[in-house]
């Protein structure tokens, strides 16, 4: 079984009108999985085993009146995310892979996030935000949701640290995500910038906070950065801290 994502405007609602996309749903025998809405829009989540009943329902949905298709097709972490919230997430840019997020959508975050860490192999993930705004607990949060274990390679959450060696058991690291901060890499001793390089080569995810500082040393770029989320107060103009 396949899962579809649909997204659709009603541009004039009138009596019927779900009934009829629904009957056409039950006709093709799709299941629907979730409904959703929010700005505007009708997200349904569905369920068949046919992928010719997609074609055929794209072009039968093209007859309704007062609806535009805006999506159908294999939903992306964005689309499950906007079915559960009701909020759909969007980079800054068309090619920018920078997602924003207020104090305020904390869940949004730590869902989108932990999403992410679920995924095998390498990926560099930088949160950006002023202090005390919840970036290292949004992080811990999410490897929680994401049921991996985390450890420290610097950090300022309970006192500074910066590590200058690994443990034998973190060098074959399992179900592990590193966690950095770039404030604290940044003007750390070369032993600990050892540590950083080994933690780097790893096939596994990372995590740092203050990306922009964690590059100032020169060894990166934010070209190893796969995403970046930033994390603001409600009514901050965002700069980086």
């Amino acid at each position: 079984m396949e899962e579809w994502f649909l997204e659709y405007h009603i541009h004039k609602n009138r009596p019927g009108l779900l009934g009829d996309i629904a009957s056409l749903l039950g006709m093709l025998s799709i299941n629907i999985v979730t409904i959703g809405g929010a700005e505007g829009i009708n997200r349904i989540l569905l369920r068949t085993d046919d992928t010719q009943k997609i074609s055929i329902l794209r072009s039968m949905l093209r007859t309704i009146e007062n609806i535009t298709v805006t999506a159908l097709r294999q939903p992306t972490l964005p689309d499950r995310l906007a079915l559960r919230h009701g909020r759909f997430i969007r980079s800054e840019s068309e090619h920018n892979k920078t997602y924003r997020f207020s104090r305020d959508e904390l869940g949004i975050l730590i869902d989108f996030l932990g999403e992410l860490l679920k995924r095998e192999g390498n990926q560099v993930i930088g949160v950006k935000g002023m202090p005390k705004v919840g970036k290292t607990e949004a992080i811990i949060a999410a490897c929680v949701y994401s049921s991996k274990r985390w450890t420290f390679i610097s950090s300022t959450m309970i006192r500074q640290s910066a590590r200058t060696r690994l443990y034998p058991v973190e060098r074959e690291p399992d179900n592990i995500v590193f966690l950095l901060d770039g404030s604290m890499t940044a003007r750390a001793s070369e032993d600990h910038h050892r540590v950083v390089k080994e933690v780097m080569d790893m096939d596994v995810p990372k995590v740092i906070e203050n990306p922009d500082m964690f590059i100032q040393q020169g060894d990166y770029t934010l070209d190893i950065f796969d995403r970046i989320i930033e994390l603001y107060s409600t009514g901050e103009t965002f700069t980086e801290g």
